[in-house]
């Protein structure tokens, strides 16, 4: 298991947008598994769920990421799972780490919804 966490500004609306747009380019293995968005008061709250083959280990990782939003102030919570080889230890985990880390250069590419474009078309 890997995780990262950041706080970052910006229109929520837009970023879950980009977050699933970019995700869903950065990899022709990668799927959505479910997603769910749901508020609470003024605080937004959306999960995803996504799922890509992972070369390197030879089966599938799993991120489920969380995004809580209130004005402009986003966090985002990514937590990767699957991969692993072992039986009772976790053995090969470079591919939830590469997933990660694919993930984190996604979010510091980020730059508010002025300078990002997004395309309907999730492959290309």
């Amino acid at each position: 298991m890997a995780k990262y966490v950041k706080e970052i500004a910006g229109d929520y609306d837009h970023f879950i947008a980009y977050i699933d747009h970019k995700m869903m380019n950065s990899s022709i293995s990668v799927d959505i598994e479910d997603k769910h968005k749901t508020r609470v008061n003024n605080v937004m709250c959306t999960i995803l769920v996504y799922e890509r083959y992972s070369y390197s280990g030879g089966n599938r990782v799993s991120m489920n990421i969380t995004i809580l939003g209130y004005q402009k102030s986003i966090q985002v919570v990514a937590i990767t799972s699957g991969g692993s080889t072992g039986t009772f230890f976790k053995i090969n985990t470079i591919g939830e780490e590469n997933f990660l880390n694919k993930f984190i250069e996604i979010i510091e590419e980020y730059r508010g919804d002025e300078n990002v474009k997004i395309s309907k078309n999730n492959r290309g």
